[in-house]
């Protein structure tokens, strides 16, 4: 079954449909500990491949998943911004950024887009995230982003996480 992902565009990025040509962007993200310690790395060159296919699947199997970031100054990939869910877990907007891009506020200028896509394209009444606890970036983000804290619940790993809504721009959390 053929399935056309979207292109969405921002002031600064094209978001697109992962594809192999990103290989070495998430090679170089999640075999460095550092960058992907909050994402279930470090992984192998292996691990990292078979990451961008289970985010190029998400979009086939559950009609959603996550966009590469691309800088057009640049004309860089810098990202990955989006949503994620396996079996047993809560739908999330999920980010990361290359260390280097980071505090270029892309992942806001990503994250606002693709949750507006949520409300207006996807129709769904609500767009929630969550996150380790350690993940102070990823919390300032959310507090940008007008996150509003629903709960704190047990994941399927056996962690603890706040729970967050995130209204869609422009609007005022509910």
């Amino acid at each position: 079954m053929a399935f056309d992902i979207p292109t969405l565009r921002t002031e600064r990025l094209d978001l697109l449909p992962p594809s192999a040509a990103c290989a070495d962007l998430y090679r170089t993200f999640y075999t460095d500990a550092d960058a992907s310690s909050s994402y279930g790395g470090p992984l192998s060159v292996v691990g990292s491949w078979t990451r961008l296919a289970s985010d190029l699947g998400s979009w086939h199997l559950q009609g959603f998943g996550v966009w590469v970031l691309r800088d057009r100054e640049r004309n860089e990939l810098v990202g990955v911004c989006g949503f994620w869910q396996a079996p047993g877990w809560r739908r999330e907007l999920t980010w990361w950024l290359l260390p280097r891009y980071r505090s270029r506020g892309f992942a806001q200028e990503a994250s606002e887009a693709v949750v507006e896509h949520a409300y207006a394209v996807f129709g769904w009444p609500s767009v929630e995230t969550y996150m380790v606890d350690t993940n102070d970036q990823a919390h300032a983000l959310v507090k940008r982003l007008g996150g509003e804290l629903l709960e704190r619940f047990v994941a399927p790993d056996g962690a603890e996480r706040d729970l967050f809504r995130i209204p869609r721009p422009g609007k005022a959390a509910a």
